[in-house]
C-alpha cells in the first residue's frame, strides 16, 4: 500500500432496538451481495460439561426453523445461485452467504427465521441426529486422520485443565452424549439473540435499501438477556516444555510446536505473529531455506499465529521430516532456529518480506464481497470496530524490527513450548 493511501471501503453502521449491529458496505463493482452473521458464542463461552455445544448448533442451524423445512435453507439459496456455509471457533460463531443481489430478502428472511426461531424444530429426533452427525465429523476429521488430532492434544498440554481454550471447538462426544434438549435450548436462548450478533451486509445495494431490509425482516425479534462474558483466559508465556509422543500409522514422521501468545488486538501479537512468519512463512522463510531446501531433513515447514481475543493467543511451527530422517534431528533444526532469532533478532528486509505478504493476503481478502463482509464482522463483533479492516495493515506495518525481537524473546522460546511429535508405527512404515 502506498503510504498517504489508506483504504476507504465505505463502512455504515446502525444499531436496530432490538440490539443487533448492522453494518454495511456497498458495493456497486458487481451485482453480488454477501450477508455474514457473527454470533458472539464459540467454544470458550462453554462450561465444563457443555463442550462442543457452539458447534452442534453449526449443524442445526441448518435443519429447520418456524418457517423453514429440514435441509430447506440450503436448497432454497442454492436455487438462487448461493455459495453458503458457517465455522465455529474458539472466540465466535459465523453464518454467511454470497449471491446475486436480487436474493438479498430471501438471505436475511432465513437468516432471521433461524435466529428467532429455530428452536421451534430442535426436538430430540432432530437433536439425536445432528448429535451422531458431529461424532461421524469427529471420527473423520479428528480420530481417523493422520495427525487429526494434533491440536487436541496441543491445548491441552498449552493450557490447565478449564481454560477456556483448552478444549477444541468439537468439544467432548461425552459431553454431547449427556446433553438434554432442555440443556440445548437453553444454550440457544442463552446466547443466539440479535443483541449478541452483528449483521454485515456488502455489495450491490444501497446503505438505506439494506438497513431498511435488515429492519424489516430483524427488527420485530425481541433481545435475550444479556449473555455472561465468558471465562478471562489471561495467561502468561510457557515457562516449560510439555510433550506428547505418539506412535501412528501416519504417512511420514511429524513434530509440531505450539507457543502461548500475547492478545489479539496488540501490537505485542502483531510482532510475534511476523516473527513466527519470518521461521515458516513461504518459500523464503528462514526454516524452509535450511530445513527443506539446504539440509532436506524436512519434506515441509509451516506456522504462523492464530490470533485470539480471551487473553492470549498460540502460534505453532510444524516439521515434516523426509523420509529416513530421524525425526529428532527436524526438532533440534527447528529449536536452534527459534532461539537464533529470539537472540539475534530480524533484519529489516526479512521484516519488510512478511509484512509485504500480510498485506497481500489482507488486499486479497477485502476484495471479494463474501471475504469483506467475514472481516467487517469479525472486527465489529470482537474489537468493536468495524473501519478496523480499513486500519488494520497499518498497524501490521509499523511494527519494528526491535518489536518482532522481543516478542520472540518473551513468547516464542525452545524452553517455553508444547509440542506433539508423530512416527509411524511399523504397521504404518512403507515395504
Amino acid at each position: 500500500m502506498v503510504a498517504g493511501m489508506p483504504l476507504t471501503y465505505p463502512i455504515a453502521e446502525q444499531t436496530l432496538d432490538n440490539g443487533l449491529r448492522v453494518v454495511v458496505s456497498s458495493d456497486r463493482a458487481v451485482p453480488i451481495v454477501a450477508v455474514n452473521l457473527w454470533y458472539d458464542v464459540g467454544s470458550r463461552h462453554e462450561p465444563p460439561g457443555l463442550t462442543g455445544f457452539a458447534h452442534l448448533f453449526e449443524h442445526l442451524m441448518f435443519q429447520g426453523s418456524r418457517n423453514v423445512a429440514s435441509g430447506q435453507h440450503f436448497s432454497l439459496l442454492e436455487t438462487a445461485g448461493a455459495s453458503l456455509n458457517a465455522s465455529t471457533f474458539f472466540d465466535r460463531t459465523n453464518y454467511f452467504e454470497s449471491l446475486p443481489g436480487g436474493g438479498l430478502d430471501l438471505a436475511l428472511w432465513l437468516e432471521a427465521d433461524r435466529m428467532g426461531y429455530l428452536l421451534d424444530a430442535v426436538n430430540q429426533e432432530n437433536l439425536d441426529n445432528q448429535r451422531d452427525v458431529v461424532k461421524e465429523e469427529k471420527r473423520q476429521s479428528y480420530d481417523n486422520r493422520p495427525y487429526g488430532d494434533s491440536y487436541e492434544r496441543l491445548v491441552k498440554l498449552a493450557f490447565p485443565e478449564g481454560h477456556p481454550y483448552a478444549h477444541m471447538t468439537i468439544g467432548s462426544m461425552a459431553d454431547l452424549d449427556a446433553a438434554s434438549l432442555e440443556d440445548v435450548h437453553a444454550f440457544f436462548r442463552k446466547y443466539y439473540g440479535p443483541n449478541n450478533a452483528v449483521l454485515t451486509i456488502v455489495g450491490d445495494v444501497s446503505e438505506e435499501d439494506a438497513f431498511d431490509a435488515a429492519k424489516r425482516y430483524f427488527g420485530h425479534l425481541p433481545a435475550i438477556t444479556t449473555p455472561p462474558p465468558a471465562p478471562d483466559g489471561t495467561i502468561g508465556p510457557m515457562t516449560d516444555v510439555q510433550r506428547d509422543d505418539v506412535e501412528s500409522d501416519v504417512p511420514s514422521d511429524l513434530i509440531t510446536m505450539m507457543f502461548r501468545l500475547p492478545v489479539d488486538g496488540t501490537p505485542e501479537l502483531d510482532a510475534a505473529g511476523l516473527a513466527l512468519d519470518i521461521l515458516a512463512a513461504g518459500q523464503s522463510g528462514r526454516l524452509n531455506r535450511r530445513l527443506v531446501r539446504d539440509e532436506q531433513i524436512a519434506q515441509s515447514v509451516s506456522g504462523g499465529a492464530l490470533p485470539l481475543i480471551g487473553g492470549v493467543s498460540f502460534g505453532t511451527l510444524t516439521g515434516i521430516a523426509s523420509d529416513g530422517i530421524e525425526l529428532q534431528k527436524v526438532e533440534d533444526a527447528l529449536l536452534e532456529e527459534i532461539e537464533k532469532l529470539a537472540a539475534d533478532g530480524v533484519t529489516s528486509e526479512e521484516l519488510a518480506t512478511v509484512q509485504a505478504q500480510a498485506e497481500r493476503d489482507w488486499l486479497e481478502q477485502l476484495a471479494t464481497c463474501a471475504g469483506r463482509a467475514d472481516e467487517i464482522s469479525h472486527h465489529a463483533l470482537l474489537f468493536g470496530d468495524a473501519n478496523r479492516i480499513n486500519t488494520r495493515i497499518d498497524q501490521v506495518q509499523a511494527v519494528t524490527v526491535e518489536q518482532v525481537q522481543a516478542a520472540a524473546q518473551k513468547w516464542i522460546r525452545a524452553s517455553g513450548r508444547v509440542q506433539v511429535t508423530y512416527r509411524r508405527s511399523e504397521s504404518g512404515e512403507q515395504e
